[in-house]
């Protein structure tokens, strides 16, 4: 007696995916796969979510909800699961083009509230003082304005910043993230894991009510 050859589908979720409003989302936009050639293509396209109104910009997609789909379809097929247990599906829409106006207020209260916190630190700490009494020390002359020493300094805060979040503009000096990059990042996964956390709650609660 011939044993029938079990069918493997080796899965991997993805951490995070994006997907249109209004788009169907299939088994490819969340996940990477390994089958047999014959089902590569149906598994590809399978339907696994259709966003709804109610869903939000965010849906959490468990691994267990993508295995019914496989053996509804398949029942023949062995799911071996890589990874992630599940993938936070974000679903966007197309971004409107920025208004000058509105980007020119951001960036000039930007400018003047770093400008006088940048001044009200020096006038914390008696930065004018200071200076003076290098300039006392180095020259033996006093001066109200050692602008031999401001100029630079000024000069040097600017350039400071700029390697220190390691941006000009829209180029990068080497490929290490700066600071802000990492706190961007941070703040990015503590939301994730915010909800992942409520959506895993939302399907316990519903769960129970059944």
């Amino acid at each position: 007696m011939v044993q029938a050859v079990n069918k493997y589908l080796y899965i991997r979720l993805r951490r995070k995916a994006r997907v249109r409003k209004g788009h169907i989302v299939r088994l490819h936009h969340i996940a990477q796969l390994f089958v047999e050639p014959e089902y590569e293509q149906a598994l590809n396209e399978l339907v696994i979510h259709q966003p709804q109104q109610e869903d939000g910009n965010r849906v959490l997609i468990d691994m267990l909800l993508i295995i019914r789909k496989v053996k509804k379809r398949f029942p023949e097929l062995q799911v071996e699961h890589f990874g992630e247990p599940h993938v936070l599906l974000e679903i966007y829409t197309d971004n409107k083009k920025a208004n000058p106006l509105l980007i020119g207020i951001v960036w000039l209260l930007l400018f003047i509230g770093s400008g006088l916190a940048i001044m009200n630190f020096h006038a914390d700490v008696s930065m004018l003082d200071v200076h003076q009494r290098i300039y006392e020390l180095m020259t033996g002359k006093k001066v109200e304005h050692p602008l031999i020493l401001q100029i630079p300094y000024s000069i040097g805060i600017g350039v400071g910043m700029v390697l220190f979040f390691n941006h000009l503009f829209k180029k990068k000096f080497n490929e290490e993230p700066s600071p802000l990059e990492v706190e961007m990042f941070m703040y990015q996964e503590n939301i994730n894991h915010y909800v992942i956390t409520e959506e895993y709650s939302k399907i316990h609660d519903e769960g129970e009510s059944k």
